[in-house]
């Protein structure tokens, strides 16, 4: 397993560094049997430090968790207990996905672009309806079954998942809803 552990303007020693690898290892060893990799980044936020980990696992899943506490070892532990709540509270949805899965989830490469904030004037018209393109990136696109993109969302905490379904061949988009609920878009 590969791990980047960096600091946001913060030096990362080797004990911090020993202590992450250490954690997550026995974390991810007792749930997820392929992890790829691990990001963990420190910052510091007023008088708190913030620790951000991120974790892809083989069979495409990515899960990540962001806790904050007043020393760096107690915001990661804190990080890592929130990882391994959510891998100990889907052991058997994946499982269950994935278990017949011979192969990792397929990834299609999209582009993805950040688009300017319109400036709020009343009296002017725009001299333009396109919008002005602030940075162009490379994404990838799942190929998962419904079942899979809702838990891939809830296991990053995303708000919103677009992947290609692989039942109908299509580009679905899976969203959670202001009443709490899992919207599906099948166009």
């Amino acid at each position: 397993m590969r791990y980047q552990i960096t600091g946001k303007q913060i030096d990362v020693g080797e004990a911090l560094q020993t202590h992450v690898q250490n954690e997550l290892a026995s974390v991810l060893a007792k749930y997820a049997g392929r992890p790829t990799d691990a990001t963990v980044t420190f910052s510091k936020s007023a008088h708190e430090f913030v620790c951000e980990v991120t974790v892809h696992l083989s069979t495409g899943l990515t899960t990540s968790a962001k806790a904050h506490a007043t020393e760096i070892y107690a915001s990661f532990d804190d990080c890592g207990e929130k990882i391994d709540k959510q891998l100990r509270r889907y052991k058997r949805r994946l499982k269950d996905h994935h278990k017949d899965r011979a192969e990792p989830v397929a990834l299609y490469e999209a582009s993805s672009y950040i688009l300017a904030r319109e400036e709020d004037s009343q009296d002017d018209e725009p001299d333009t309806l396109q919008p002005i393109i602030v940075a162009e990136m490379e994404m990838s696109i799942p190929s998962l079954t419904v079942g899979e993109a809702v838990m891939q969302m809830e296991l990053a905490g995303a708000p919103v998942l677009v992947f290609r379904n692989e039942k109908k061949d299509g580009v679905n988009v899976v969203y959670r809803r202001e009443d709490g609920n899992i919207g599906w878009i099948d166009p």
